[in-house]
Formats: C-alpha cells, structure tokens, sequence
C-alpha cells in the first residue's frame, strides 16, 4: 500500500521516470532482472550476443515506416559496453529490414531492452504517422498540435518524431530549448470566449503578441464561420494572415463545403491572399481530401496516438567460444545481418547476412554502420532538422514529386 501523510491521505505526485533511473535500467519488465540474476547465479553473464531490432509487420494499409527515436536509444545505451550498428535515423524501412544491431555480453544490456524498445516503437509509429499525413497534405502546410493528447512527460518527444516525420512545425514550448525549433500556434476558444467578442479576443492578440508571428485567427468560436471569418478580415484588414477553422464534429457537416464559402467569402470581399487553416479530429484521410482549398493543417491526435509500429528485439547470434554462432528463435531469420540500399528508390533495399552483398544490386550502399563502440558514440549525429529533410527528401523520391514540403 503506498504510503500516507500525517493527515491520513495520500500524497500527489507526478508518475514519470527520470533520465538517470531509465538509463540505470530501473524502467524495465520484471522478467529481464529475474533473467540477469539467473546468468549472473549460472555463469552466463558474459555471454556475447548479437540482437537485432526490426519489425517483421507493419499496421495494415503501412507499405513502410519511419525509423526514429535512435539519439534516445543511444543515450539509454552509452556507457554500457556494448556495440551498436544502426541504420540512420529518419530512413523508410519495411518489414524484416534490420534496423538496429545491439553486441556485447548479454548482462550488459538486458535490462535496457524495455526502454531502448520503448523509445524506437513510440517516436517510429509518431514519425510514421506524421510522414502519412505529410504526404496527404501535398505541399500544404502542416503543424503538430498533439501534446495535449499525451503525457505531459512526453511532449518534447512527440515533437521531435512528429518533426522528423515531416510537419512543418510544433506547438510545444519546450521544443525550442529541447529542438531549437521556434513553437508555433494561434490562439484557443477560451481567449474568445473570456472577451466575450470575437474581435476583442483579435484586436487584443494583435495588440500584444509579437509581431513576427502570424496574424492567423480562429473563426468559428460564436458565429458561423463564414461570417467570423469575413469579420477577421474587416477588423484586421492587412494584418490578416489567416483564419483558423476548428469547428466541433456537432456542428461540423460538410468541412469541405464549410471552407469552400470561407474561401468564396474572402475571394468575394478582395480578401483574396487570406489563408485557411483547418483543424480539428483530422486524419489521412480528411487531409487529402481538403488540400486543394485549405492552405494548412493542424494535425493533434491521428499523429500523438498513431497506429504502433511494431518494433521488437530478438538475439540473432551468439558467441560460443571464439565463434559466432547464427540462433533465434523460430520465425526470425537467425544470423547478423546487413541492409543495402540499391537504388535512388528509398524502398530498394536488400537484406544480405552480414558480409554478403547482393548480387543484383551492383551499387549498393551498406545501411547499418557503428554508431557505438563500446559504449561510447563514435557517429557524428545529425540535427532534428537534417533528419527531417533526410525523410522529405526520401518521401520526394517516393512520390515522384518535387514538391517543396514532400
């Protein structure tokens, strides 16, 4: 029972684990101790494995997904003795492509298998589900509003998998100190409604937050949104960047017909250079079909509680003597192994054993490469931003399209 204060009630707290306390491998499942203490009792401890990490399926509908969440794997890692192979962070991959090769004395890292896993699978389905939205949104701006979906703990991650996966901005306020990426947004309902009038709540914004950053008022809070919409215009005027809609499913309808007048409203009063953002439950699908009218999107809970991608770890070899040994268990492929990259198509890829190389693939790239040796980082890690383009520039390929956001 946990404990009580002097009153008889229970105290409060935040339930959350520190930085130190993962990397101490205290955030693990009990079966992994009960494991190490079993090697540790036998003799087994120092055992060398190899152990991949991969995916061997993908949600339904998934034709790839976007690794991510390697720096936090890393970090969880480093200082152990142990080796690790890595494709890079941000790279498309599909099911069975190894991603991940962990080596070293089983002990060292048994215990870290549950929050180096956790890490990979949560900002990999984040930043999967970002690139799924990127790609429906065509060249039209998308910002992740998700944080409120999650965790509190969790928001500068989220943000950094949304980023990767290809938004074009955040709302978190951590993510500049955590990301160096400046927080972006507009304004809630309830600046609205504690005003009381639309245009209070606008004129008061204008009046007081930074200059820099886009006049873009929410429309929809009392009124129909065609006319708080028409109404922004005329008490902004040129200050105007653009208008947000956020309208409830109850009283929603047809969103798109909703933006068609807002547009045909705005063209009509010489309004013509008003943006529109669309916000609001929206998904894959809701994106795609609005893009050609809508100038943006804010994406919150398709993107923070995205359909899992499922990442796992399984020992593929083990060290017996001076030999290498390839073992696992049935239904993986047993044996280290590496992936190629063949061709400009981010998904032309083969898998090869270790030290194979494929014989159709005359060019081929090798993916997996040292990023720690022997617990310490021995790769030169690219920035949010690198990764992010490194994901564009793959969905570009990917699509055939040259457009500047996918």
């Amino acid at each position: 029972m946990p404990s009580t204060g002097s009153a008889g009630k229970r105290g409060t707290r935040l339930y959350i684990a520190g930085a130190e306390e993962i990397k101490a491998g205290k955030i693990t499942d009990i079966y992994f101790v009960r494991t190490k203490k079993i090697l540790e009792k036998h003799g087994m401890c120092n055992t060398w494995v190899r152990a991949e990490f991969h995916s061997y399926s993908l949600p339904r509908g998934y034709d790839w997904a976007v690794f991510a969440g390697l720096e936090e794997a890393l970090e969880i890692l480093r200082g152990r003795k142990v080796t690790v192979y890595s494709i890079p962070e941000g790279t498309l991959f599909r099911p069975m492509d190894p991603l991940m090769v962990v080596e070293g004395p089983y002990c060292e890292f048994v215990e870290l298998e549950t929050p180096v896993l956790g890490a990979l699978r949560h900002e990999t389905s984040i930043a999967t589900k970002a690139a799924r939205i990127r790609v429906a949104a065509g060249d039209r701006t998308v910002l992740f509003f998700g944080l409120r979906s999650l965790h509190p703990a969790l928001a500068p991650m989220a943000d950094r998998a949304a980023y990767i996966g290809g938004v074009d901005g955040v709302s978190g306020t951590e993510a500049e100190p955590f990301l160096g990426l400046k927080p972006q947004g507009t304004m809630p309902h309830a600046l609205v409604i504690v005003f009381g009038d639309p245009r209070k709540a606008w004129l008061a914004f204008d009046d007081t937050v930074d200059p820099h950053v886009p006049r873009i008022m929410l429309v929809d809070t009392f009124f129909d949104e065609r006319y708080e919409a028409l109404l922004a215009a005329e008490t902004l005027k040129e200050r105007l960047h653009g208008v947000r809609l956020d309208t409830p499913s109850s009283r929603r309808g047809n969103m798109r017909k909703i933006v068609q007048e807002v547009r045909w409203t705005l063209d009509l009063h010489g309004y013509k250079d008003v943006k529109i953002i669309v916000s609001g439950g929206l998904d894959e699908k809701e994106v795609a079909e609005l893009r050609d009218i809508a100038d943006g999107f804010g994406v919150g809970t398709s993107i923070a509680f995205p359909p899992s991608i499922d990442i796992s770890m399984d020992i593929v070899e083990v060290k017996r003597g001076e030999k290498w040994v390839a073992i696992t268990k049935r239904g993986k492929l047993p044996g280290m192994k590496q992936l190629y990259w063949c061709s400009d198509n981010p998904l032309d890829k083969r898998v090869k054993p270790w030290g194979h190389v494929p014989e159709d693939c005359p060019n081929a790239k090798p993916m997996l490469k040292k990023v720690l040796d022997n617990g310490r980082i021995v790769a030169n890690l690219p920035s949010v931003s690198e990764i992010r383009a490194y994901v564009i520039d793959q969905l570009k390929k990917l699509n055939g399209t040259n457009d500047s956001h996918a």
